[in-house]
């Protein structure tokens, strides 16, 4: 429980936090007169700029709340697949896959993946498909809600749907307005945060150290054996290699394909800038991704995962429990405003690009001429995406409401859950569009359809033995659905790519 000065000098904090990304909001909206301008921007930003707004982006809640509470359940089984491969999978796509979608992204001036989609295959019909798929990424819109609720209601010691509510009141109303203009600006105070708090983190556990590496390994095995193996046979997720290795492999390829990363690469305004942006970001979500370790500290201060009081720590709780108690009251602050930072950075994205996608590629195709034309449909899209926020606002509320009273062992695996199926869908239509020519449509209509099924089938039907545990490993699904994918896309490419073209 957080004491009376801690919880005083966070509300001041938070406040003062609120002000000044309220600054910066109120300095983008200014340059932000269209929906394109939301989307993608009209300001000349630097390729690092970019890069630790692209960095700051990728890291959320997950990476610095979340994602350590699996370490301390299921220690260096998680760090191999959450520290190491997956980010290796991460960082090689997008060296690979930036520079292409880049210059396709800019020839068909797309704001959205969806509208990257429908216009790279001539196909109005795909892109709406793809903006109903964009509705999956709510899910991560509440891992995010979760996280940052946890944090601030532990903090504050408040009830959490007061801060849950206030939380979303709060970024979904400033986000209305600026939307990529304001967003470098405030991720790159986020990224400078998260920067500074991560290396706190990352150090908070020195202590443990005093032995050497083996006098840390071996205090871990004294709570648990199993928190030093490098598979953890009796996690959910870490079962064995080939959901440490592949599986994480496989997410860290595809996650990149996600609208508010790979479309971060369009706000550059050269294509000079695309080194500088990559080496700037991927250098500063190394030093993100290792912050999981933080999760191994935390189970050393809380062998029994419960705290002073006796009471039990849910998995998600972990790490704002060992922020409160680890700290003294002003370092504590700092790190609380670097986890408020993780979460804002991508949860900001996310509302820029979940309902950009709704209005842009489900209401502007449904609803047609009735919007009008020109300068009209502009001031009515703008209108009608605001009204959008809105209502994924009050979903997010419900359903994060719904992750904190009843969580299936952590809102990392709902959100897992409806974010693969969405990269999985995409994924084999953006490598078709980016390095293909000739693309039948049914390739990777096909393709989209077929990862859909087999991500929800195998999850859903429990299909294999690693789905029969008490909680499922979303990443055994979508590497299944992947794979599938592939097969089914690349195999029509094959058969079809020389009969009549719909993409070149």
């Amino acid at each position: 429980m957080a004491s009376t000065t801690m919880v005083f000098a966070t509300a001041i904090l938070v406040a003062l936090y609120g002000g000044i990304l309220l600054f910066f909001v109120v300095r983008g909206a200014m340059r932000t007169r269209s929906m394109a301008d939301y989307a993608v921007g009209s300001l000349p930003f630097s390729p690092v700029a970019v890069g630790l707004s692209l960095a700051a982006s990728i890291t959320s809640a997950a990476t610095f709340i979340i994602n350590p509470g699996f370490i301390a359940l299921y220690g260096l089984s998680g760090i191999l697949g959450f520290a190491l491969v997956m980010p290796l999978g991460l960082f090689l796509s997008l060296v690979v896959l930036t520079k292409s979608f880049r210059k396709h992204g800019t020839a068909v001036k797309a704001l959205t993946m969806a509208q990257w989609i429908g216009k790279r295959y001539k196909s109005q019909n795909y892109a709406v498909f793809f903006g109903f798929l964009s509705l999956l990424l709510i899910t991560f819109i509440v891992l995010i809600c979760v996280g940052m609720t946890k944090v601030l209601a532990q903090a504050l010691n408040a009830p959490e749907l007061p801060v849950l509510t206030g939380l979303v009141v709060f970024v979904f109303g400033y986000m209305m307005f600026g939307g990529a203009n304001s967003m470098v600006y405030t991720n790159l105070i986020q990224a400078a945060i998260m920067l500074v708090v991560a290396v706190i983190m990352l150090t908070s556990g020195w202590e443990h150290f005093r032995e050497g590496v083996h006098g840390f390994m071996d205090r871990l095995a004294a709570i648990d054996p199993l928190l030093v193996a490098p598979v953890n046979p009796k996690s959910f997720l870490f079962r064995d290699y080939f959901e440490i290795i592949f599986c994480n492999l496989i997410v860290g390829v595809a996650v990149v394909c996600q609208p508010h990363i790979i479309t971060k690469s369009l706000l550059l305004k050269s294509d000079r800038d695309v080194n500088r942006y990559l080496l700037t970001g991927i250098l500063a979500e190394a030093l993100f991704f290792a912050v999981v370790l933080t999760g191994l500290f935390a189970r050393l201060r809380f062998p029994d995962l419960v705290d002073a009081g006796g009471k039990a720590i849910p998995m998600d709780g972990l790490i704002p429990a060992y922020v409160v108690a680890e700290f003294p009251v002003y370092v504590g602050l700092l790190v609380i405003l670097g986890l408020l930072s993780a979460g804002l950075s991508t949860l900001e994205g996310l509302v820029q690009t979940v309902p950009t996608t709704i209005t842009w590629d489900i209401i502007k195709p449904l609803l047609g001429s009735a919007l009008g034309e020109g300068e009209t449909q502009e001031r009515r899209l703008a209108r009608i995406n605001k009204a959008v926020i809105i209502g994924v606002g009050a979903v997010a509320i419900w359903l994060s409401y719904g992750q904190l009273v009843n969580p299936a062992l952590s809102v990392g695996i709902f959100a897992q859950n409806g974010v693969y199926a969405y990269f999985s869908a995409a994924f084999v239509p953006v490598l078709l569009g980016i390095f293909f020519q000739n693309v039948p449509l049914i390739a990777p209509v096909a393709a989209s359809l077929t990862a859909v099924i087999v991500h929800f089938g195998v999850y859903y039907g429990r299909i294999s033995w690693y789905m029969q545990a008490e909680v499922r490993n979303p990443a055994v699904a979508v590497t299944f659905a992947i794979l599938a994918s592939a097969a089914v896309g690349f195999g029509l490419y094959a058969a079809l790519r020389n009969r009549r073209p719909v993409s070149g």
